[in-house]
């Protein structure tokens, strides 16, 4: 696999003028083919309770929020999850805030329904999509413990947990000074752990929350280093960050698009073993651009519910994502919520891979 140092990398996010041209152009030849890939999934917020305050979430609602989901119920995703599969959806994106039990009044309902904490009550629903549906659970639940990865790795095709950074610094700072969870050194940890239990795991950077660029290397690096070390890793998200109404970095600036652009190449670079995404919801004018930088995979893509991270930004049309990927030159494919190199025995259990034949007849 690539090898570069931190100095090289950052001489890289450094570039000015045309050398970014060549930088994108070198990106883009590192692809296996012209495909951009796409995951048709469900968006299951299992509810908006959350440990974290960070600087730039609109996620994270508490209890007595007359928008919050205090907590999604069995009936309610069973209901959601029928007419997804009506729309022929093969992911079901499960996620809610980090270690939301720690809320009395969520813990106690939690007891009420006959479970001790959500990794419990997400196996359960896990456990019921693939009972019940031919849609593969993904599940995001932010940071756990390996003998919880190891419970939902039984019930689940993929994973992710964003990285976000590895500077502890921000800890100090707007973004994660309430946010005990967005501790670095507990993140990778968690996703150290899914490589050792060999869980296919999506991750990512989140550019634009305070990081500077020697930190965007150090992050990259980092990342370089668990892939080398587990190769579970199937997907890294380059996200930006957005300013929002009513979030404490509201006025904060977003990374410019030439920034994006060289972290995408970057990226691409340093992992060409791996799916790169950038979120098309939140670059709708610029989509295309990121194609052309190294960016092979739009993520998932809902056609019932929307991202409720970033509610303001309505998921593309599918229409209008075809379009978009086939002027830029390649070819749009669905795909499933686990890339097809993980799809055998050693990544995944003996019911995901035999739901995914279920799934591959049905199609």
């Amino acid at each position: 696999m690539p090898s570069f140092s931190k100095n090289e990398i950052v001489s890289l996010l450094n570039l000015k003028s045309q050398s970014i041209l060549s930088l994108m152009s070198i990106a883009n030849s590192k692809r296996f083919n012209n495909v951009i890939t796409y995951s048709k999934n469900v968006f299951l917020p299992l509810t908006h309770i959350c440990r974290n305050e960070c600087g730039y979430c609109t996620f994270r609602k508490e209890a007595d929020n007359s928008d919050s989901k205090f907590l999604m119920f069995p009936s309610e995703v069973l209901s959601i999850l029928k007419k997804a599969s009506a729309y022929e959806c093969k992911e079901a994106l499960f996620t809610f805030g980090e270690r939301p039990e720690e809320n009395e009044k969520l813990k106690s309902l939690l007891d009420k329904l006959g479970y001790d904490n959500m990794v419990e009550y997400l196996y359960f629903l896990c456990a019921e999509t693939l009972r019940k549906t031919n849609i593969l659970p993904h599940s995001n639940p932010g940071v756990l413990k390996r003998k919880e990865l190891k419970i939902l790795k039984e019930v689940n095709a993929s994973m992710g947990l964003m990285l976000e950074t590895t500077s502890t610094r921000l800890m100090n700072t707007i973004a994660h000074e309430k946010s005990p969870g967005k501790n670095p050194w507990l993140r990778i940890q968690t996703i150290e752990n899914a490589g050792k239990l060999k869980i296919p795991f999506t991750t990512g950077l989140l550019i634009g929350i305070g990081e500077t660029i020697t930190e965007r290397a150090e992050s990259l690096l980092e990342l370089r280093r668990l892939q080398n070390k587990y190769g579970h890793i199937q997907e890294i998200i380059i996200q930006n960050f957005k300013p929002k109404i009513g979030i404490p970095m509201e006025n904060y600036q977003e990374p410019s698009l030439i920034e994006m652009v060289k972290m995408v190449a970057v990226t691409k670079l340093l992992f060409p073993d791996v799916g790169i995404q950038v979120p098309p919801n939140l670059n709708r004018h610029n989509a295309q651009i990121f194609l052309l930088a190294g960016a092979d995979d739009w993520g998932g893509l809902s056609p019932l519910t929307k991202d409720y991270v970033n509610p303001e930004a309505p998921w593309p049309e599918m229409r209008e994502m075809e379009n978009l990927t086939k002027e830029t030159g390649f070819t749009l494919k669905e795909r499933l919520p686990v890339y097809e190199k993980f799809i055998n025995p050693d990544f995944l259990d003996e019911r995901i891979l035999d739901k995914i034949q279920d799934i591959k007849i049905a199609q």
